[in-house]
């Protein structure tokens, strides 16, 4: 069995993005920690505000090419120059275009005492350049390189760490508008290499209008899906900015954050083996759905035991974070079974994506995407951050139930079609 571990390419990509995803938490902690200091609850939580907003129309930018291209090489690593070509341009198109939008929008869902220029500057860093780098790792994870891909995502880090410090250094007063100048940069120069690297490494790009269109369809569900994704996961901070007060968005946010990097050993797994959902998934449901169980075990029990973990080590925070995150001690401890079920419905997710029902998944999806938008209006104005917590809880259920429903509908759909074809031949 250890040969067999030491040998499968699963685990070797999965240690290498675990290692990866661990440097990256130890970088994201340090200026993490820099930034909610400098810029208190407030500054924070009106900087996590317009990242959350942002986040929403992330997935649009570049109308799921990436995941067309992670797709179409894994089955075919001959079309890549081409898939890449397309991607890029796509992308670069249409976060301008969103940029636009959000710029458009703000006005009517952030509170007023947001600056444009701090909207302005994480909409470019989150919609264009960040989504190329996006498109750069995705290159390397749909040949499995995951150690190339890993690098990439590091990269950003450090750059941000690099903007953080400079916060420190070179501003008297840090403000946030000065961060969102300074977490623009970060982003570019990484954009930047990371496309030098896959062209030095991949090839060049190539652009390839035919047989785009019709694809487009299958991208766009791709973009659904996790922009839906992003409202469930952050919707509520923004909601909470513009419902509540920035001291609370800033409060649930860094718990937030928290939960988020304790389920990074799960998320390792599943960058590493998305491109094998799709080579299983050819042959079916049931092929990405086997491949699924396989994995599940490992995911939930460490899902739980990680969520007993950071409801037992809550009362460190205030300590790292500064007095004005108190209250985040109790909120870490309502969002702590949140891990747990991330890592049940994500195989869910995967599986019916591999198996090409990535428009059921996107329903599903957009459906607690819309409850979690009802739960979070409803319940902020009266309990604000535990609110939030409330349809957190209640929207990752929701998807856990649905998602593993559809896919258990979809492996038993076979046989209940030859059990009735057998019934009509004996009558």
């Amino acid at each position: 069995m250890l040969g067999k571990m030491k040998n499968s390419g699963l685990v070797r990509n999965t240690w290498w993005t675990l290692l990866g995803q661990g440097a990256r938490i130890g970088i994201q902690a340090i200026y993490f920690v820099i930034i909610a200091r400098c810029l208190g609850n407030a500054g924070y939580g009106a900087f996590i505000g317009v990242v959350s907003l942002v986040a929403i129309l992330a997935p649009f930018s570049g109308l799921g090419t990436g995941f067309l291209l992670i797709k179409n090489v894994a089955r075919d690593s001959g079309v890549f120059r081409h898939y890449w070509g397309n991607a890029l341009v796509v992308t670069m198109l249409s976060g301008c275009l969103f940029t636009v939008l959000v710029l458009s929008i703000s006005h009517f869902i952030l509170p007023a005492s947001i600056p444009v220029a701090l909207t302005l500057t994480i909409a470019l860093s989150d919609l264009l350049f960040a989504r190329v780098l996006d498109i750069c790792s995705q290159s390397f994870q749909a040949f499995q390189q995951m150690a190339r891909y890993t690098q990439l995502q590091v990269l950003l880090s450090v750059s941000r760490l690099f903007a953080a410090f400079s916060l420190v250094i070179f501003s008297n007063t840090p403000s946030p508008v000065y961060w969102g100048w300074l977490y623009l940069l970060s982003t570019v120069v990484s954009a930047v290499v990371a496309v030098i690297y896959v062209c030095i490494k991949l090839g060049l790009p190539k652009w390839k209008a035919a047989g785009l269109s019709s694809e487009m369809i299958e991208g766009f569900y791709f973009s659904i899906s996790f922009s839906a994704q992003s409202i469930y996961n952050s919707i509520d901070k923004t909601l909470l900015a513009r419902l509540s007060t920035l001291e609370a968005a800033g409060i649930y946010a860094a718990a937030f954050r928290i939960v988020e990097v304790s389920f990074t050993p799960v998320l390792s797994l599943v960058y590493a083996s998305f491109a094998k959902f799709f080579q299983q998934g050819a042959t079916g449901i049931r092929g990405s759905l086997h491949f699924a169980k396989r994995l599940l075990p490992a995911a939930g029990g460490y899902g739980l035991l990680v969520g007993l973990g950071i409801y037992f080590t809550a009362p460190i925070l205030p300590f790292v974070l500064g007095d004005d995150y108190q209250t985040a001690v109790e909120a870490i401890r309502w969002l702590a079974l949140i891990p747990f079920l991330k890592s049940v419905n994500v195989f869910a997710a995967n599986s019916l994506t591999g198996a090409g029902y990535q428009g059921l998944r996107s329903a599903i999806q957009v459906g607690v995407a819309l409850l979690s938008i009802l739960l979070n209006i409803l319940l902020i104005p009266v309990y604000s951050w535990k609110g939030a917590a409330i349809a957190s809880l209640a929207s990752e259920t929701l998807l856990a139930v649905g998602l593993w429903g559809a896919a258990w509908y979809l492996y038993k759909k076979p046989t209940r079609l030859l059990a009735a074809q057998e019934v009509k031949v004996e009558s």
